[in-house]
């Protein structure tokens, strides 16, 4: 591996890799306004943020901004981040949902926001039929 490389990965160097595309991890910032797709590669929307577990450091949800225009009327729907699954090909995440499922989905509407408690949390993963973290 030449010094560049190495570099590029040695913790606390001052050089920064340039490229994370072939990386498995992604920083935040990246993920808000991700495209979401549903199988079939019809578009959902965009992640708008995501809510982490302050103790545990787990991503809970992906909160899907689905609807309104230019985000004013938008719905935020807060997906478990398992169901997400990042494809290369679409560049964007793919959610087993259709657009009809998320009619009746657990959503608020910004700049409102649910206390993402326990409680509101087994509710959203009960209604994707996902075990609670």
């Amino acid at each position: 591996m030449g010094d560049a490389s190495r570099a590029a990965t040695v913790p606390g160097s001052i050089m920064q890799a340039t490229s994370v595309s072939s990386s498995t991890v992604i920083t935040s910032d990246r993920v808000a306004g991700t495209d979401v797709f549903n199988p079939a590669g019809d578009s959902l929307g965009s992640i708008d943020y995501l809510i982490i577990d302050k103790r545990s450091g787990r991503v809970r949800y992906a909160v899907l901004e689905f609807g309104g225009i230019l985000g004013m009327g938008a719905e935020r729907y807060p997906l478990p981040w398992s169901m997400l699954k990042y494809d290369t090909n679409r560049g964007g995440y793919v959610v087993p949902l259709e657009k009809e499922q998320l009619g009746n989905a657990p959503r608020y509407a910004a700049p409102a926001r649910p206390v993402f408690d326990d409680a509101y949390g087994r509710g959203v993963y009960d209604y994707y039929n996902i075990n609670w973290v």
